[in-house]
């Protein structure tokens, strides 16, 4: 298999590179294509480790990562730092690098923009051969996503959103999609005949049981990683809440997918989920994805 070309040949977009631009819906949507490709070149090196097998290890705190972990987030922070030298880094596995060497992650606060990446997100599922982990890459300013990528190696399902949100079926070694290849995508309005909801996969809790038994659903389904958000993102599922804990980048991303398709990611309260929260170690609180937005006033009341 081919590996992705060198952070250096990546295909550059100078306005995008522009931080102070990512407010203008053009250049979020340009930028959310820039990081899409960026996760599609990645996944190829997963898929390489899984053809080729991969280590497993543990960190302090019990989680798990690989081979496949390491190599991605390497290709990911090697070209943002090319593409983007100006704009801070918050990353999974480096950051737990740092925790353990006692440092901290830095503080990207006086920033205002930074990215969030996780370089597989359902390492628990991927270890055990499952099929629906994912590459996310998030750009964060003034707490809130402005464009944001997740790719599933194992599907080729890429997708995206700034302004707007999209999707495509690719695989790491096919040429770069074109704008004919990408598709609309959107979120559907509360059917009245009742919700569809997702739940994680290996992380239920008794407060999800909880939210879940005072909503009308019809319908639950199961998922691992990001790919819910993208999910309710295309229109195919409505709510999808988590009490439980998780980290700013497994979010971020599909957060950003979401809300550019038509939805919402709240809190409990209905208030906006944010993003650079570093003195809590980027640690999320609860949340609950939307696709329909009005639904937050039917039930997301303090």
């Amino acid at each position: 298999m081919p590996t992705p070309p060198d952070p250096r040949d990546f295909p550059p977009d100078g306005a995008a590179g522009d931080h102070r631009r990512w407010h203008e819906p053009a250049i979020r949507d340009r930028l959310a294509e820039h990081l899409g490709e960026i996760v599609r070149l990645a996944g190829g090196l997963i898929l390489e480790a899984v053809a080729r097998g991969f280590g497993v290890y543990r960190k302090t705190d019990g989680s798990s990562y690989t081979d496949a972990d390491v190599e991605a987030e390497r290709y990911i922070l090697d070209t943002l730092a090319v593409h983007f030298p100006n704009v801070s880094v918050i990353a999974e596995e480096q950051t737990a690098a740092r925790a353990e060497a006692g440092e901290t992650a830095g503080d990207i606060t006086a920033d205002r923009a930074f990215f969030l990446v996780d370089p597989l997100d359902g390492t628990r599922d991927f270890t055990t051969g499952g099929l629906e982990y994912t590459v996310n890459l998030a750009a964060i300013v003034n707490g809130m996503p402005v464009a944001g990528a997740v790719y599933a190696p194992a599907s080729g399902l890429l997708w995206i959103g700034g302004a707007h949100a999209a999707a495509t079926k690719r695989t790491p070694y096919e040429p770069r999609p074109t704008v004919a290849d990408w598709r609309t995508i959107h979120t559907r309005k509360a059917p009245p005949a009742g919700l569809t909801a997702l739940a994680s996969r290996r992380h239920g809790d008794e407060h999800t049981e909880e939210f879940l038994a005072r909503l009308p659903v019809c319908e639950r389904v199961s998922a691992s990683s990001s790919v819910k958000f993208c999910v309710i993102a295309q229109g195919e599922a409505d709510v999808y809440p988590r009490f439980g804990r998780t980290m700013e980048w497994d979010t971020a991303a599909g957060d950003a997918v979401l809300r550019a398709a038509g939805g919402t990611v709240v809190d409990p309260a209905g208030a906006p989920l944010t993003y650079g929260r570093a003195r809590d170690g980027h640690v999320n609180g609860p949340f609950i994805a939307w696709g329909d937005p009005a639904a937050v006033g039917a039930f997301c009341r303090p």
